[in-house]
């Protein structure tokens, strides 16, 4: 099976991916993992406000096999959430790199996670 994977975003090995060259750096699940989760029936996601580290759990996503923490590829601020989530959440099923997005980041300063797969690479592991 073949799965989308954008080449304008970087991967985190745990399937979430984050826009690069933009502030702020949206986030979500890639087409990969919505398909291992299957039908998305609650998302948890951080308030606007809040911090997020790189590589440490923001969220919860829920599906009908499994709930699975959700890991931040950046630190920074939370500036916006994708609230439509909260009453659509199989909006990451239907669009995981559109309006599936889950929350965006004002990067701090240096604040870049380490290890981050380009595309060639996440296509690599997810094969």
């Amino acid at each position: 099976m073949s799965f989308d994977v954008p080449d304008d975003r970087r991967y985190l090995e745990s399937h979430e991916w984050a826009t690069t060259g933009g502030d702020p750096v949206r986030v979500g699940v890639s087409d990969f993992a919505q398909d291992e989760l299957g039908d998305v029936v609650f998302v948890e996601l951080p308030e606007v406000g809040d911090e997020v580290a790189a590589g440490e759990a923001f969220g919860v996503v829920e599906s009908i096999k499994a709930v699975s923490d959700l890991y931040a590829p950046v630190s920074g601020e939370v500036v916006a959430v994708n609230e439509a989530l909260f009453d659509r959440p199989e909006l990451v099923n239907e669009d995981p790199y559109g309006d599936g997005w889950m929350l965006e980041v004002a990067p701090a300063e240096g604040g870049e996670a380490d290890g981050l797969l380009d595309a060639d690479g996440y296509d690599d592991q997810i094969a």
